[in-house]
């Protein structure tokens, strides 16, 4: 019973409210409970979880159940809060702590919208609109304003210019250093998802963010490429048309962040030899593993990103190559193998070729090449078994037949197609 005297009340709030409005498809339901205590849902079957703030899982269906809270800042970073959940805590009060509006909504079981903070009109108006200034008490609020910009840019969503002060305010306080690295790469990771992950990287760029973040990335921006090769010039712009490229591509993220952080090396070019980028493959390899190590990036996705920052300009020079040394670039790919990560190296170059400024539908025929070059190397081992060979004399039996099937697949390539 709350502190009214009325019974406590359930209100589906947040992203499902605010999805459903939009017309957007979601699979998530949060709720809020206003005017209860622990004891009340405990009593009811709800499972406790969480360590900061009570929030229960419903017995049935699982959903998350969280009593209406207060928060107030008492240090730094996301965690620096003292939350209040006591009966007496309203609904608009728990609405208004969000950070943005069109978060800030709810609804009663019969669908009618509590929107006491403008939400409604901002989705209406396709605008990401922060709550309160309290919004610039955690930090990791600019990594979820440049995540929805990921995930509603294609409806014309945009920033509204007093939150991006805000952002930008967040970014030069030293408060985003808090910020653990598994929530980093949790916002970073969905992003990669979304519809537009590019716009995730370019808020953060506007903001400041990406420095602090993601130096590596923010290193390329203003770093010249040659016209001939990049009408668009600039490294960092050039890397997020490459990102966009590859969501026409590809719905796996782990392609998408190679292709972010595949030119990472142009970053470290020597000045003088500007605007060409000879040996940016090797020198940004380093740079691959420090920013992957450092974010905690999934090893296949650090696997991924290593292959298309070291061989992307080779996968776009396919014709150039000998047999033999397309024989040894399909096996440090590991073609045969690892014959799905190899496509998705090839995915992740075709972006890098097409995010070029007029380039963008510019058919990619490399990647029929290479794949058609891994198809000729496969081997049936079995006739080399019949004959007795194992071991050494295996695999040496093994890559003589793959060059001769190359040295004939690149002939015929040639003769039809170049």
């Amino acid at each position: 019973m709350s502190s009214d005297g009325r019974e406590p009340r359930i209100y589906r709030v947040g992203g499902a409210v605010r999805d459903r409005l939009l017309s957007v498809p979601f699979h998530e339901h949060d709720w809020v409970v206003v005017g209860a205590t622990p004891d009340w849902l405990l009593a009811r079957g709800y499972r406790q979880v969480g360590k900061d703030f009570p929030v229960f899982l419903h017995p049935d269906t699982g959903e998350e159940y969280a009593l209406a809270r207060t928060e107030r800042k008492s240090g730094s970073g996301y965690h620096g809060f003292i939350c209040d959940f006591t009966p007496a805590v309203t609904l608009e009060e728990d609405l208004q702590r969000r950070d943005l509006t069109i978060n800030a909504m709810a609804e009663t079981a019969d669908g009618e919208v509590i929107d006491p903070c403008g939400g409604r009109q901002d989705l209406a108006d396709r605008v990401l609109r922060h709550v309160s200034p309290a919004f610039v008490e955690d930090p990791l609020r600019v990594l979820r304003v440049a995540r929805f910009a990921a995930r509603y840019h294609h409806l014309g969503f945009r920033i509204a210019d007093e939150t991006l002060v805000l952002m930008q305010q967040l970014s030069t306080s030293g408060e985003l250093e808090a910020l653990t690295t598994e929530r980093v790469w949790q916002e970073t990771e969905r992003a990669l998802a979304d519809p537009a992950p590019a716009e995730y990287f370019r808020v953060l760029h506007r903001c400041g963010a990406l420095r602090v973040l993601f130096p590596e990335v923010a290193d390329l921006f203003g770093v010249p490429q040659r016209a001939d090769y990049h009408p668009e010039i600039d490294t960092g712009i050039h890397t997020l048309m490459s990102l966009q490229q590859a969501v026409r591509l590809s719905p796996e993220p782990r392609v998408r962040y190679a292709v972010l952080v595949h030119d990472l090396g142009k970053a470290l070019t020597p000045d003088h030899v500007l605007p060409r980028h000879t040996g940016h493959e090797s020198r940004g390899l380093p740079l691959i593993r420090r920013m992957g190590e450092r974010l905690r990036v999934p090893r296949a996705w650090q696997e991924l990103a290593l292959l298309v920052g070291e061989f992307h300009l080779e996968c776009h020079r396919a014709s150039e190559l000998r047999p033999d040394t397309l024989l040894r670039k399909l096996e440090a790919l590991d073609a045969w193998r690892r014959p799905e990560r190899f496509a998705e190296f090839l995915l992740a170059c075709e972006a890098d070729a097409r995010g070029r400024t007029g380039l963008e539908d510019r058919d990619y025929w490399q990647r029929c090449y290479w794949q058609g070059a891994a198809d000729a190397g496969v081997i049936d081992v079995r006739t080399l078994v019949s004959q007795g060979l194992q071991g050494q004399a295996m695999a040496e039996a093994i890559r003589r037949q793959r060059l001769q099937q190359l040295t004939t697949y690149r002939e015929d390539w040639r003769a039809t197609s170049h």
